[in-house]
């Protein structure tokens, strides 16, 4: 079942709407698979490189355009037996150079550091994705303190892929809350202190901006310029490279563009600035997504949606294949135009 999950009141999960019968029709309207044909292109997995892990749902942050719908309330996240599998198919495959690791804040999963320090003795490359904002709050429901993640992270040799929807604080509060963007400059600078962002060769900060549409390779490359030179000569910031994002139009941001209706509109500006490359370079061809729970996915988009894959029985890391996973057809649907325009969504 496609369905959108609805967060409300301060429940995990108050109510669930079943959009399985409107995304039927907008895919009829929007039809990737026949952009795809179209275009002469067969996008089968390329390999399998990156585990892409979901291990919460819980967030200290609530973003109007969160594809998860993570909030301080949900209680989702992945428990030990999940990860010791996790871990045992990233040492038992070659092919997997690459942990990446998301959620709502995956630093309030008890096991976070658990995962990683594991991870790294594997000598797997690891990378989080991090909200910044999470060192100087906390976890919100124990009030465990999460300052030593800059240094944790150093001390692993973590790749930060940290989000900063924009380099002026009105816009980046508007989206994530009144203060957000002062407290992601306090912890931008503290993994500045550890050394991050500082040199190509060293370790890694990468900033993520959230764009309601597409960008092209030149936009792109103006922003990682324009956000350089503003967080550098305003706090004396610096970080490696610039990562832009296409929201997705799912969750919570699907709600809001139906709410100002706009969605069509916006499903219409995707799908009209279809890019052949960026299409050929989509993600899923080389990671694949595990939930909470050990389902598996193409890409973390396709497990909000509940789009499971399916190897005569749904597939999950209890009952992993590798070879399986190498020959299916990867789900694709209306939201991947997303992922496809413009410069594409990195």
């Amino acid at each position: 079942m496609i369905c959108d999950m609805i967060v409300l009141g301060t429940g995990s999960v108050a109510m669930t709407i079943d959009y399985t019968a409107e995304i039927a029709k907008e895919n009829r309207c929007y039809n990737f698979r026949a952009m795809l044909e179209h275009h002469n292109l067969i996008l089968n997995p390329l390999s399998i490189e990156t585990l892409w892990l979901n291990i919460t749902r819980r967030c200290n942050q609530s973003c109007t355009h969160c594809h998860v719908n993570a909030s301080p309330d949900r209680t989702e996240q992945m428990n030990r037996s999940v990860i010791d599998h996790c871990l045992e198919i990233l040492a038992g495959y070659d092919s997997f150079k690459n942990l990446d690791i998301t959620g709502g804040a995956p630093e309030l999963n008890p096991d976070f550091d658990y995962l990683v320090v594991r991870a790294r003795k594997l000598n797997k490359h690891v990378t989080v994705r991090h909200n910044l904002t999470v060192t100087i709050d906390g976890n919100p429901q124990t009030g465990e303190s999460k300052k030593y993640l800059p240094e944790f992270f150093a001390e692993n040799q973590v790749e930060v892929l940290a989000s900063l929807p924009h380099y002026e604080q009105g816009h980046t509060d508007h989206v994530r809350g009144p203060g957000v963007f002062e407290k992601s400059i306090h912890s931008i600078r503290l993994l500045n202190a550890q050394g991050y962002g500082k040199v190509q060769d060293g370790l890694i900060l990468n900033l993520v901006s959230n764009h309601d549409g597409p960008l092209i390779p030149g936009d792109r490359a103006s922003l990682e310029a324009r956000f350089k030179q503003e967080l550098m000569s305003k706090y004396g910031l610096t970080f490696n490279r610039l990562f832009a994002v296409t929201n997705m139009p799912i969750n919570r941001f699907r709600l809001q563009l139906k709410q100002s209706g706009t969605y069509d509109e916006y499903l219409s500006q995707l799908m009209g600035a279809f890019n052949e490359s960026a299409a050929i370079d989509v993600v899923c061809r080389s990671l694949i997504s595990v939930s909470y729970d050990g389902r598996i996915y193409d890409c973390d988009f396709n497990q909000m949606l509940g789009m499971q894959i399916t190897n005569q029985e749904p597939m999950t890391v209890f009952n992993f294949d590798l070879e399986a996973l190498m020959r299916r057809k990867i789900n694709f649907t209306s939201h991947c135009f997303g992922c496809t325009a413009g410069g594409g969504s990195s």
